[in-house]
């Protein structure tokens, strides 16, 4: 009963989304692509000078060779293979950040004598580099894959609690307030009013913390070298062993789109909350009334 309701409470600040044709859906996936085509195409007219100016020019290399070789390398079962360990390295210790953050964040928020003992060491384990846990990883558990996912946990897991209690703390006294009044209790509490509310300060938090666990992950992949288990952070430190730059470029360039992919996944996710909270129309009003999306089509349903 109490779920339902808050459910049907929910459903009253969103707002139904119009029913859209096939032109309008093509203008609006234009409008959100081309900013991103315009950055690439600025980025390689200002590379493309830096490299006819002739700065650097034995080391830098241009656009087009380097992309020349990325797409050599993309023909190699060798890259393939770097890039399924690289990825899967980068799912596996996120995964676990989440689990571990989301339990140890849970406890926190909820338990006061825990909070009061363990939540400013959960903010210095955050601030904390992750290259200063590769030594006690390396000592622990060897060259081997576990002492880079040691250090991916704990770069990502600390913000991951800090985000969800964050988000806890954030929480409007008065939904609490109700909630409780309707019969929601403890894990009832948790499931249909924490979690919900907290959600847009912990999608923030995730990908903090998934920005800590590729740095970490990158980090721990040219510093743990393991023999024959190729990765984009051995190739890469290989690509500097032989002075490379070309190589060295494009392997960047392929972390570069892994970021550039995840954000995108990221952003879709913070709009179907903004869309499921009612926020999305509100934005979209406060956009089109001061002209910066006059041109959209949706600006013309906005009342």
């Amino acid at each position: 009963m109490a779920s339902s309701t808050l459910i049907g409470l929910d459903a009253l600040d969103t707002v139904a989304p119009a029913p859209r044709g096939g032109r309008q859906t093509a203008r609006k996936a234009w409008s959100a692509v081309w900013p991103k085509l315009a950055a690439l195409a600025i980025v390689w007219v200002i590379w493309e000078l830096i490299h006819l100016s002739g700065w650097k020019k034995y080391v830098i290399p241009g656009p087009g060779v380097t992309l020349s070789n990325l797409w050599d390398q993309a023909h190699t079962a060798v890259f393939w293979s770097a890039v399924g360990t690289t990825l899967g390295r980068a799912g596996l210790g996120y995964a676990l950040a989440l689990l571990i953050g989301i339990v140890v964040g849970s406890l926190v928020a909820r338990i006061r004598p825990l909070r009061a003992a363990v939540g400013s060491l959960i903010t210095g384990l955050q601030i904390m580099p992750s290259l200063v846990w590769f030594p006690f990883a390396i000592i622990l558990f060897g060259i081997t894959t576990q002492a880079i996912l040691f250090v991916i946990v704990m770069a990502g897991a600390p913000s991951v609690a800090n985000a969800v209690i964050a988000g806890v703390d954030y929480t409007p006294p008065l939904l609490v307030k109700a909630a409780r009044m309707m019969g929601l209790r403890r894990l009832s509490l948790q499931r249909h009013l924490y979690l919900p509310a907290s959600l847009p300060t912990f999608v923030a938090g995730l990908k903090q913390a998934w920005a800590f666990t590729f740095h970490a992950l990158v980090a721990g992949e040219l510093i743990v070298i393991i023999a024959n288990k190729p990765s984009l952070g051995v190739l890469l430190s290989s690509d500097q062993d032989q002075a490379d730059m070309t190589s060295v470029v494009a392997i960047m360039i392929v972390f570069l789109i892994i970021g550039i992919a995840v954000d995108g996944l990221f952003g879709v996710a913070n709009k179907a909350i903004r869309r499921r909270w009612g926020l999305e129309q509100a934005l979209l009003q406060n956009s089109c009334s001061l002209g910066v999306f006059a041109r959209e089509p949706d600006c013309g349903r906005v009342t």
